[in-house]
């Protein structure tokens, strides 16, 4: 028997939304190939969080990559969480951070990076980035490298 999915509570489930930043909605499962290094990609389209002071929605992509070692996270698990922040006031930066630190909680992975392209509001954009790989290893020279040469060369700019 495959244990591997054992313990996930909302795959196959009725889905429940929660009303406010939930990270304990994570969930994970038992990487099958953690002899390999390989990234693991998420791209979430439709982000949303609160503007802690006004209260107005802001709107963002957030781009999550890891490299996993025991454990991968659940999809449907990460969608539910990610919608949490839909009600949750945070500052773009502490968004982006925040997803991160819980992300590295729940799976202790190789290397982690999280970016948040968040669309204009009063006519300025910010997109965070941070990032993180476990110590003395070459994940952390690697996060040290993608840190100092991430968005070098600044994409065009036409679809926000």
């Amino acid at each position: 028997m495959d244990r591997t999915n054992e313990g996930l509570k909302n795959l196959g489930k009725k889905t429940t939304y929660s009303s406010d930043y939930a990270p304990e909605v994570l969930e994970r499962f038992s990487n099958k190939h953690p002899e390999n290094d390989y990234f693991v990609k998420f791209n979430c389209p439709e982000f949303t969080a609160l503007c802690p002071i006004t209260g107005q929605p802001d709107f963002a992509t957030i781009y999550i990559s890891y490299i996993p070692d025991e454990f991968c996270v659940e999809s449907k698990s990460l969608k539910l969480y990610l919608f949490s922040f839909r009600n949750h006031g945070d500052f773009h930066e502490d968004v982006v951070n925040v997803i991160m630190e819980d992300l590295k909680k729940l799976l202790n992975p190789r290397y982690i990076e999280v970016w948040g392209k968040f669309l204009p509001r009063g006519g300025i954009s910010i997109d965070p980035y941070a990032n993180w790989g476990r110590e003395n290893t070459k994940f952390e020279r690697m996060a040290e490298q993608r840190l100092m040469f991430h968005d070098m060369y600044p994409e065009k700019v036409d679809n926000r």
